[in-house]
């Protein structure tokens, strides 16, 4: 038990302190740091400190064969004068959120822990964009609204190098996410405080007044095509795709683009079921060429539709059928 040989001994060998490590017997770390190790059938392994007075010389991890038990509460009374309390902020990926801690410390050892009161807000975020670095991007709150605008910018961004669009691809986002997310992350500790976060209006921050006008114009979310239907444009890593249904194209003799008619929409047009039965971008080839093919095909499955067979002249339509006139 604690006693006089402890109190002696640490005077004698403060650096020899030694705090137990884990649940494991017999496995301890020294104040000065290092680690130290009873035999675990020893009476004394299981002790939460004690203090060594024999050890062999084994740097990493020395093994101790003379010792003498002692406490947290004398430790801190005989070593007042040595005592530090740090302040540790730092992320916990088991509770999803930041822990501020104050440890009582001795050397190496902690004798004491309570939470932290007023941690420093700059530690705090760095500790919660420490907490989104590990959890990845996908724990922010995105829409697909947002993930949608993302990938406009990105197409204009490869489209117009020169014209200095911000990089706001994931990886570019993560790699620069102190910068762009940090300054908002005030008063936040968890990860689940993020969907507080008006995502879309500190990305759109992002770009100035007159990018933010050019993405409208040259990136459109949609466009409208022959029978009057306003169609939404997928813009993937490559080219953008706008995905319609051929008979709604009908009359159409140039290809639909965008930014400014630089880049051609890539054609997926589509069967009444919605199935893709061309990828094209150059539509008045494709009535040239491959939709008598298409219409043979389309016509036996879908007999109730009108397949045209002159598709230029023939009226666009949403319908199954056109309107009689």
């Amino acid at each position: 038990g604690e006693g006089p040989a402890g109190r002696l001994l640490a005077w004698a060998y403060p650096d020899r302190v030694a705090q137990r490590r884990s649940e494991a017997l017999g496995r301890f770390r020294l104040a000065n740091g290092r680690g130290a190790l009873l035999d675990p059938a020893a009476g004394l392994a299981g002790e939460d400190y004690l203090v060594a007075a024999e050890l062999d010389g084994d740097r990493r991890e020395a093994r101790i064969f003379l010792a003498a038990a002692t406490d947290a509460a004398t430790l801190a009374e005989q070593f007042a004068a040595r005592l530090e309390w740090t302040t540790s902020v730092a992320w916990d990926s088991g509770r999803g959120s930041v822990r501020a801690e104050r440890h009582l410390r001795l050397g190496a050892l902690v004798l004491r822990t309570t939470p932290a009161p007023d941690p420093p807000p700059e530690a705090l975020r760095e500790a919660l964009l420490d907490g989104i670095r590990r959890a990845g991007l996908a724990c922010l709150p995105w829409t697909r609204g947002l993930r949608a605008w993302q990938a406009r910018v990105g197409f204009l961004g490869r489209l117009l190098p020169e014209e200095g669009w911000p990089d706001l691809s994931d990886a570019a986002l993560e790699a620069g996410l102190g910068t762009w997310l940090g300054p908002h992350l005030g008063g936040l500790q968890r990860l689940r405080d993020l969907a507080r976060l008006d995502l879309a209006a500190i990305l759109r921050g992002c770009l100035t007044w007159s990018q933010a006008r050019q993405l409208e114009d040259l990136a459109p979310t949609h466009i409208q095509v022959p029978s009057g239907s306003r169609i939404p444009i997928d813009y993937g890593p490559d080219a953008p795709v706008l995905a319609v249904r051929l008979q709604e194209m009908f009359g159409a003799t140039q290809t639909p683009a965008v930014a400014g008619g630089r880049q051609p929409l890539v054609l997926h047009l589509l069967s009444p079921a919605g199935r893709p039965v061309q990828v094209t971008r150059d539509l008045a080839g494709f009535w040239g060429t491959g939709y008598l093919e298409v219409k043979k095909t389309l016509k036996g499955r879908y007999p109730r539709h009108h397949w045209p067979d002159n598709p230029l002249t023939a009226t666009p339509s949403a319908r199954a059928k056109p309107r009689k006139r």
